[in-house]
């Protein structure tokens, strides 16, 4: 492992061999005069001076400067997006600012990309929120593309992690130069030791992932994105006239370069627009009620107007598609949390514009005369597949109003039991890969940090699971904490989240990222008890369910409606078992078929949509409705399923 000195000498004699003045490290005892700015606090009502403009009312390109926020999860990135938007006059009424859509509001994580514009000196800085989950890592891939810097955020206490690499990865594949900024330095545990350290595990995960001579020499900024301060060298209480994003804004001017394009486009200019369009939209999209279709992307050349023909297109293995034909009727840009309608727009920019039905994300929009499509993100293949049908459950139609199917993943399900559809979701499927006649299977690296006492369990249940264990150390700065890395197959990690929360006792934290393909690994251990499957249909009672008490969990309740097929339950042993959950308490001569108040149940396992994903077996399915998530077996016939019992099981 590189240490604090070994990169110090590198980036001295990098800085010593380099020629240009746009590059260069804070840690240069040398600023270049040019950039040389004085430090003084700006109120956050101060208002930046406007950036300058072309010929033709679009942003000098010159003046741009487009960077992604890039980040493992929960290490800062839509805290920090909060107090630059502060620190340059925006009004912010609430956290988490940029999180727009009710499921990030509720989980606190960002699930899509945002961007937004603010200004800084002159510059117009278009900064991209990024998610930090690599589930949602075709966010990442398709904005890395739309800028030439990133700043990379990683918790000083924590260090680099297992989707810092995943991110960074993608940063580095599109020779993006990442400003480190390590984050949450004000904690007691944070030492300036400690953020050399952090910095050389860092300067380590850039050698490893290939990164290039420039981009090896980042420059490293220190931060408490929750105090609303970033400073250019280490300090726990910067003075009152420092506390503000000064630095961090000043290091994104200087390091990240403007975008390269040309106002001056090579296409056939159309009439009434002085110069050729196209650009690579669509790296995000949006649905506007009275608008429809907003497509945001950056524009790659030329000019664009309000008004202007345009036309989508698809790339093909034979040249370019054309999709559809219309007319630009908005555009518009986000600045701060607000959108903003502007007239035109130019190279190197990121905008957002409707008037067209068609395109999509991956398209290219340009002016009519263009017919070359730009080529689009290539983005990591799956791994995981899942099947989406409609409901066929004997419930089905009495909560949704849409008996339909399109879904992706549980976001997506969510979304769209929200909005009224009901859908058979199957459990996901792992795609495997054959090469040399020699069957692959995808490997994920998994990092996880658990109480020393949880350490044994942990390793057992994920052995079980195929995983095989490749560093284990302690915490630095937590006492009592193991840190384990390991590499899993990714079928092993399907279900375990919800085991490893239950064995940690909610204490353990676990990241996982895409590895690689490797050869498979033989098959599973025990992961997983038999269930419970209803003969019945019916009310669920009190009565039934307080003698299948003792053979195992419970999933439902009394009052709730069951049919057959449907799974109320976990079995204690491996087996399945058939059981009558509606089964009601008899009239007699002595006694009522009533009065079950008397009856005392455990409470039910209620299982969210994502555990119920990571559940159900091979052999089942998910009953996703607007107020129901319910759990059955692929064949609701008993019959059927002793017929398919000797099915070999994956």
């Amino acid at each position: 492992m590189a240490g604090p000195l070994l990169r110090s000498l590198w980036s001295t004699t990098r800085k010593s061999l380099s020629t240009s003045t746009y590059y260069y490290s804070t840690k240069s005892t040398a600023t270049p005069k040019p950039y040389a700015y004085a430090r003084r606090a700006f109120s956050s009502a101060a208002t930046a001076p406007a950036p300058a403009t072309a010929p033709g009312g679009a942003l000098d390109p010159s003046r741009l400067r487009n960077v992604a926020v890039i980040a493992h999860v929960d290490h800062g990135k839509t805290t920090l997006m909060d107090r630059l938007l502060r620190q340059c006059g925006e009004d912010i009424a609430h956290e988490r600012a940029l999180d727009s859509i009710t499921l990030e509001r509720e989980r606190g994580i960002t699930i899509a990309s945002k961007v937004t514009s603010i200004s800084w000196k002159e510059n117009e800085l278009n900064m991209v929120d990024t998610p930090g989950h690599a589930d949602f890592g075709g966010e990442v891939e398709r904005v890395v593309g739309m800028v030439e810097g990133a700043i990379l955020v990683v918790d000083a206490g924590e260090g680099p992690l297992a989707q810092t690499k995943f991110v960074l990865a993608k940063a580095l594949k599109y020779g993006l130069r990442p400003i480190l900024l390590l984050n949450k330095v004000d904690r007691p545990a944070v030492s300036e030791e400690r953020c050399d350290e952090v910095e050389s595990l860092v300067f380590d995960l850039f050698a490893n992932l290939g990164a290039t001579e420039e981009q090896l020499d980042f420059p490293v900024l220190y931060a408490s994105a929750k105090e609303g301060w970033a400073s250019s060298t280490f300090t726990k209480t910067p003075s009152d006239d420092a506390k503000n994003m000064a630095d961090l804004l000043d290091a994104i001017v200087r390091h990240v370069p403007p975008p390269t394009a040309s106002l001056d486009s090579p296409f056939q200019m159309m009439v009434g627009s002085r110069y050729g369009f196209q650009a690579t939209f669509v790296s995000m999209m949006e649905k506007d009620f009275y608008l429809g279709r907003i497509l945001t992307g950056r524009v790659s050349s030329g000019l664009i107007r309000i008004g202007d023909r345009v036309h989508g297109l698809r790339k093909t293995d034979s040249g370019a598609e054309k999709i559809e034909e219309g007319k630009v009727v908005k555009l518009m840009k986000k600045k701060g949390t607000s959108m903003v309608v502007i007239d035109s727009a130019g190279a190197g920019d990121i905008i957002s514009m409707a008037g067209l039905t068609s395109p999509s994300i991956g398209h290219t929009v340009a002016n009519v005369e263009v017919m070359a499509a730009l080529p689009p993100v290539e983005l990591d293949p799956p791994t995981i597949s899942m099947t989406f049908g409609v409901n066929d459950s004997p419930l089905a139609g009495r909560d949704g109003t849409h008996c339909n199917f399109l879904a992706e993943s549980g976001i997506l399900i969510e979304n769209m039991r929200r909005e009224g559809f009901e859908l058979s979701v199957s459990p996901p499927k792992v795609m495997y890969k054959t090469e040399n006649r020699e069957k692959l299977e995808p490997i994920e690296e998994v990092t996880v940090e658990i109480n020393e006492e949880h350490v044994g369990l942990v390793m057992e249940a994920l052995s079980h699971r195929r995983a095989e264990v490749t560093d284990m150390g302690p915490v630095p700065g937590n006492n009592g904490r193991t840190r384990m890395c390991l590499t899993c197959p990714s079928r092993g990690l399907v279900g375990y989240r919800s085991v490893f929360s239950s064995d940690t006792r909610g204490t353990g934290f676990m990241h996982r990222a895409f590895l690689t393909y490797a050869k498979h690994r033989g098959p599973l251990g025990n992961v997983r008890k038999g269930v419970l499957v209803s003969m019945g249909r019916g009310t669920i009672t009190s009565y039934a369910l307080m003698s299948l008490e003792p053979r195992g969990t419970l999933f439902v309740i009394p009052g709730m409606e069951a049919y057959d097929g449907m799974i109320v339950g976990e079995h204690s042993r491996d087996s399945d078992l058939d059981v009558n959950p509606v089964r009601a308490k008899e009239l007699t001569n002595i006694r009522s078929a009533g009065k079950d108040d008397t009856v005392r149940l455990s409470p039910p396992r209620l299982m969210t949509l994502e555990e119920a994903i990571g559940y159900v077996a091979s052999d089942e399915l998910i009953e996703v409705t607007p107020k129901s998530i319910r759990l059955r077996k692929k064949y609701l016939d008993a019959n059927k399923r002793k017929m398919m019992r000797n099915k070999p099981k994956e």
